[in-house]
Formats: structure tokens, C-alpha cells, sequence
């Protein structure tokens, strides 16, 4: 993907301000900046989840190759619907449908994929295994999705998004409120996941961000302040540097 000029603003207060940024393929991007930089909202500009919101007003590009062809995701050709299958998202906060576990996974993957039962179970197991949950859920998937812990809903959340098929995955915080163990299960799983998809995520802690990411982008009041690459990002003062844009 590649954000040209982007800017975002609600009831007339600007957002965003003037975005470029490029989302590399097999590729772990990690957005970093103090509350209220803009982080998420340019993270839902990614798929146009900041139209749910009254007064939004988006300038400005995001193109997506669409079979083999950039396409502006706002194009009335690109249906938003699919935008959001091909560019899934993951909250901070995780969002589980009142249902079973397995049903979580097997309803989106029938009425939006079409699947049939056998399918979709296998799909779902697949997702599972894809997440590191299939082990832990495996005896239970009739059971509530409630009763998972957060790092597991977090996980489940995460094969919902890839059981449908994506190219790019949006994890917003993903690691907040999760436990030392379960922060880095979250990173050792993302950290895996870049070799099938484009991933960008939203961070507020600088040295998961680090150790995570291919390349850091810092927002500071709207705009990209500072951008680095893993390279930099292990020599001290660039960290340094990192640091001192943040906070």
C-alpha cells in the first residue's frame, strides 16, 4: 500500500496532516507517537474504518494494488466491503462475537467467503493453528469465546482476520494490557507472520516497536515525524532519537 497526501480530520479538527508512507510486502511497519499523534486514526484510514464516525472528512490517496493494478480504496470500483476482507484489522481491545469459539471464526468465513461446514472447519483450524491457538482451544471450541484470556481472545481476533484470506493485517496495540508472557507471545507471533503478509502495527511500546519492527514510523501531531529502519533502529542513537520524537 502507499498513503500520498493523507489527512483525515473530524467536525473540521484536523487528524492527520500531509501523510506519506509506504506498506512494504512480508514486512512488519510499526507506528509509534504519543496518545493522540494520530496513530489509529491512520491506522483505520487503511481501510476506511474512520467513515464509521460522523464529520469525517479524508483527503489525499491510499492505493492498494488490486489484482495487479494500484487502485485508490476510495475508488467506487474497490467496494469497501472488500477492502476490509483484503485489509483486515485487529483492535486494541479484542472484539468476540457472543458466540462460541469455533463459530467466531466459521460464521465470517461462510457469509463472507461462502464456505461450506467441512470448509470452514478446516479453514478455521488452519487459522487456529496459524494464531498458536489450535493447541490451547482444540478440546473446547464449543466453549464460549468469552471464556478465553485476553491474550488468547487477542489471538483469536487475529486468526478471525486471516481465516478470511488478506494481504494486509492492522493490529492496533495488540499487546495492551496483556501480561510479560503474553506481550511476548504477541511479538514472537507477529515476528512470524511477516513472511505471508504485509503487517502494520500500532504501538506505544518503544522497545516491543524495536524489537519487532522492519521499519518505524513516529507520528507527532498529525504528521510523520521521523521514520527508521531495523538497521538504525539497533544502532543506540537512533533509538535515542526514536525516543526523544516520542516523548
Amino acid at each position: 500500500m502507499a498513503v500520498r497526501g493523507l489527512g483525515v480530520s473530524f467536525a473540521g479538527r484536523a487528524a492527520l496532516s500531509g501523510v506519506d508512507l509506504d506498506v512494504a510486502g512480508n514486512a512488519l511497519t510499526v507506528i509509534v507517537g504519543r496518545s493522540g499523534s494520530g496513530k489509529t486514526t491512520l491506522l483505520r484510514a487503511l481501510n476506511r474504518l474512520n467513515e464509521c464516525f460522523d464529520g469525517c472528512r479524508t483527503t489525499g490517496r491510499v492505493l492498494y494494488s488490486l489484482d495487479g493494478h494500484p487502485l485508490d480504496i476510495h475508488d467506487r470500483a474497490f467496494p469497501v466491503t472488500e477492502l476490509r476482507r483484503r485489509v483486515g484489522m485487529v483492535f486494541q481491545t479484542p472484539n468476540l462475537l457472543p458466540l462460541s469459539i469455533a463459530a467466531n471464526l466459521t460464521m465470517p468465513l461462510r457469509h463472507v467467503l461462502g464456505m461450506g461446514k467441512a470448509e470452514a472447519r478446516e479453514a478455521t483450524r488452519e487459522a487456529l493453528v496459524a494464531a498458536r491457538l489450535w493447541d490451547e482451544v482444540k478440546d473446547r471450541l464449543e466453549a464460549p469465546a468469552k471464556t478465553l484470556s485476553g491474550g488468547q481472545a487477542q489471538r483469536l481476533c487475529l486468526a478471525r482476520a486471516m481465516a478470511l484470506e488478506p494481504d494486509v493485517l492492522l493490529l492496533d496495540e495488540p499487546a495492551a494490557s496483556l501480561d510479560f508472557m503474553a506481550v511476548r507471545a504477541i511479538e514472537e507471533l507477529l515476528s512470524g507472520l511477516r513472511e505471508r503478509y504485509a503487517l502494520v502495527v500500532v504501538s506505544h511500546g518503544l522497545g516491543s516497536a524495536a524489537r519487532m519492527a522492519d521499519h518505524m514510523v513516529v507520528m507527532r501531531r498529525g504528521q510523520v515525524s521521523a521514520r527508521f529502519a531495523a538497521a538504525e533502529l539497533a544502532r543506540g542513537e537512533s533509538l535515542a532519537q526514536c525516543m526523544e520524537d516520542v516523548f
